[in-house]
């Protein structure tokens, strides 16, 4: 839980952990009837993200994954699952125009615009894949998902990000729709994205490890 900020009072509301939230919600979960789902890799993230919606557990389990760029290739791999059961996915999906029950969303997200850091952050860890590139020495970052209008709204804030983050346009991947951002403004764009998170909990250690790893062995 933030450190700074204290817990959010209401999820729909504009907060730094709602931000997170919603941003990992959009990435990696869905909204049905009477459930919110969010799924992570990290036990660490799974245990933060149950805190920050009320949550009372979270499921462990591993799982047979197949790799975004290309779903004929698998690894098994934990995987956290949090469930916040309620009436919360519905009025998620009426206020952020998430989707709901397997309707197409509108991503409406501009209630959670002064934490845009946050909300980067969470669709990053949510639907982002990072990778040192040892051939090129740079760091790759790129996005994946099945809803191409996420990718839009995922485009459009990285154009409103403080530094410059240019990305090509999305194609298709076996699981849906991918783009990446430009290799060499993925160095400054994670050092912002993760800039104060230690002291608000706000991330997955796993997913920020990986990352700095990344970026140290290009600087």
């Amino acid at each position: 839980m933030s450190i700074e900020t204290g817990p959010p009072g209401d999820m729909l509301s504009a907060h730094p952990e709602t931000a997170y939230f919603w941003g990992r919600v959009a990435g990696d979960g869905e909204c049905t009837e009477d459930c919110v789902t969010v799924r992570t890799r990290d036990e660490t993230a799974a245990r933060r993200l149950a805190t920050i919606a009320g949550a009372e557990a979270t499921d462990h389990r591993i799982v047979e994954r197949a790799y975004a760029h290309d779903t004929a290739i698998t690894r098994r791999e934990d995987e956290y699952t949090v469930q916040v059961v309620g009436p919360l996915a519905e009025r998620a999906g009426g206020a952020l125009g998430l989707p709901f029950d397997g309707e197409s969303g509108g991503y409406r997200l501009d209630p959670l615009a002064d934490f845009d850091r946050q909300l980067l952050r969470g669709l990053v860890e949510g639907c982002g894949t990072v990778c040192f590139k040892s051939d090129d020495e740079a760091v790759g970052l790129s996005f994946v998902h099945a809803d191409r209008s996420l990718l839009r709204t995922v485009q459009s804030l990285l154009e409103d990000a403080p530094v410059p983050a240019p990305y090509d346009q999305p194609g298709e991947a076996s699981s849906g729709y991918w783009f990446g951002v430009d290799d060499d403004a993925v160095p400054a764009l994670g050092e912002w994205l993760y800039e104060g998170s230690e002291s608000t909990g706000l991330f997955a250690p796993c997913r920020r490890r990986k990352l700095h790893r990344s970026i140290e062995r290009v600087r």
